[in-house]
């Protein structure tokens, strides 16, 4: 079970995502892995402010701005325009609380 961004990261060293991971988080997990369309598969159908946080990440990650911008708004956070993987890691710790 992942308890920390620490876990995370250990668990990518897996094939499958760990027991315990909100949807959400194993989008993420998915993403982190190289799977882009595994992880926004799992992310489009998810709702709430965290869902369109990695939902903007996603389209920041594939180059779509326009569309993580709106993302972005959805999840009342501003646009993000700090290396990807800062953003990344800034979203997994705070949905994981940490």
């Amino acid at each position: 079970m992942v308890v920390g961004v620490a876990d995370f990261r250990t668990s990518l060293a897996g094939d499958q995502p760990a027991t315990g991971l909100t949807p959400v988080l194993t989008g993420l997990w998915w993403l982190a892995k190289g799977d882009w369309d595994r992880a926004h598969k799992i992310i489009q159908d998810e709702t709430g402010r965290d869902a369109a946080w990695a939902h903007a990440h996603l389209h920041r990650v594939e180059g779509d701005l326009g569309n993580a911008g709106y993302w972005y708004r959805q999840a009342g956070q501003p646009v993000a325009t700090d290396a990807l993987d800062i953003e990344f890691e800034r979203i997994v710790s705070a949905l994981m609380g940490s």
